[in-house]
């Protein structure tokens, strides 16, 4: 039996009728680069057993430029904003979707929005910027963002009334699933009041733990940036007598930074990630582990996110953040003084140093690999929003762009799976245990 093809629908605001000002054609041999038809679709499971019928999936349209718009590039005025927390690329974003927009299609006016959320409230905002060559000329060569950012929720009615008072027709949403959670809401709005403004987001986060994205924009800096301070953490522990280094990176809920920061290092022997439990004490616990590591090779390089081993305290971080994520205790400073009583009590003395590069890597610019990416994720929301669709999430998957709605990429979070091939090749990396229990 042949299997159902189950297409994810996405919002728009009505026909595209306009044709494209794009030096794009759908015709083969002409020399030009393509369209992308509605009916292309990227399959999400792409894995068959062989003999079984492949199983009912999800299909996602194909992100990219599309042949008919709903907007007239010329009367159009699109703004962008920035929340959440800092993450290289951000700049890089910004301006890809500047020249997308302006370079490629025409449109006359694009607007920056000051400290995120926070600027689409009349109240509290500061003045948008009105984006310019000269302006966006050198921003991805910079950390952070040029426009701010900020946590927190505002009123979707008072945001809607910001963007019809400037005659917004287009919103570019840069951030994470806080970010996302914050734009269906505006979309939610918009929808209400019957007013036709596309809401795009485009997938921000250093944890890489958005649903229904393989990979998002920052990851790979953060990656790079982990593997220099480990190069250096390592030589830290082999240069002295029972040498410890730990170092902690970001991983709130997801050690996908932690996980590809071994594998590019080769030198990590602990890898500690919010996805694997992991006891302390006794024969099979952690500090066991470490014990023997120190004795029989007289170093060790430990690497832990900042969301592993909750469970380890007494009480649970207080609430959540400003974003609606909730706040861990740190694990870092926990495992500094547990592994420094143990040893203490065991007779056996170290050298550990104790390294937290989070907010140096977190503010750091765009590498190659995140610049790229950046431009593909900037320039396909722009693709998006100009054909009229809303309520989208711009994501890439199996090498392809797709188009996933805001409201169905919220409703999980993507981690590692202990039981995968990422978290293997780990295991296999670093030569530990499974699981320390």
């Amino acid at each position: 039996m042949a299997a159902r093809i189950q297409r994810i629908p996405i919002a728009t605001l009505g026909k595209a009728e306009l044709k494209s000002p794009l030096r794009r054609s759908t015709v083969s041999g002409d020399g030009k680069g393509k369209f992308v038809p509605e009916a292309m679709l990227v399959r999400h499971e792409l894995h068959v057993m062989e003999g079984q019928p492949p199983p009912d999936d999800l299909f996602f349209e194909e992100a990219g430029a599309r042949e008919l718009l709903y907007f007239d590039p010329a009367k159009t005025r699109a703004a962008i904003v920035t929340c959440g927390g800092l993450c290289p690329g951000l700049n890089n974003v910004i301006r890809s979707a500047f020249l997308e927009l302006r370079m490629n299609y025409g449109v006359p006016e694009v607007l920056g929005i000051r400290y995120g959320y926070q600027g689409l409230n009349a109240a509290v905002a500061e003045p948008p910027i009105p984006l310019t060559m000269e302006f966006v000329d050198n921003i991805h060569e910079e950390g952070g963002t040029v426009l701010g950012s900020s946590r927190g929720e505002q009123d979707a009615g008072v945001i809607v009334d910001f963007l019809q008072n400037h005659r917004i027709d287009m919103l570019f949403c840069v951030g994470g699933d806080g970010t996302q959670r914050g734009a269906h809401g505006i979309y939610e709005e918009v929808t209400r009041r019957g007013l036709k403004i596309a809401i795009v987001g485009i997938p921000k986060t250093i944890d890489n733990d958005i649903a229904y994205c393989q990979q998002t924009f920052g990851l790979m800096t953060a990656v790079e940036k982990a593997d220099e301070i480990l190069r250096g953490a390592h030589i830290e522990a082999r240069g002295a007598v029972n040498g410890i280094a730990l170092v902690k990176v970001m991983g709130r809920d997801a050690g996908f930074i932690a996980a590809f920061a071994t594998l590019a290092s080769q030198e990590v022997n602990f890898t500690l990630i919010p996805e694997v439990p992991f006891a302390l004490d006794g024969e099979d616990g952690f500090l066991a582990a470490l014990r023997r590591r120190i004795l029989d090779r007289r170093h060790a390089l430990i690497l832990v996110a900042e969301g592993a081993g909750q469970d380890l305290f007494d009480r649970p971080g207080a609430g959540c953040d400003a974003s609606g994520n909730r706040l861990h205790q740190d694990i870092g400073l926990l495992l500094k003084q547990e592994i420094a009583d143990y040893f203490a009590a065991e007779g056996i003395p170290i050298a550990l140093k104790y390294i937290d590069p989070s907010y140096i890597i977190r503010g750091t610019a765009a590498n190659c690999d995140d610049s790229i990416l950046c431009d593909q994720f900037a320039r396909r929301a722009v693709h998006a929003a100009m054909a009229g669709k809303t309520d989208v999430l711009i994501c890439s998957w199996n090498r392809h762009f797709i188009h996933v709605p805001i409201a169905m990429v919220v409703a999980e979070r993507r981690r590692i799976d202990p039981e995968g091939e990422l978290w293997n090749l780990v295991l296999s990396t670093t030569g530990q245990a499974a699981r320390f229990a």
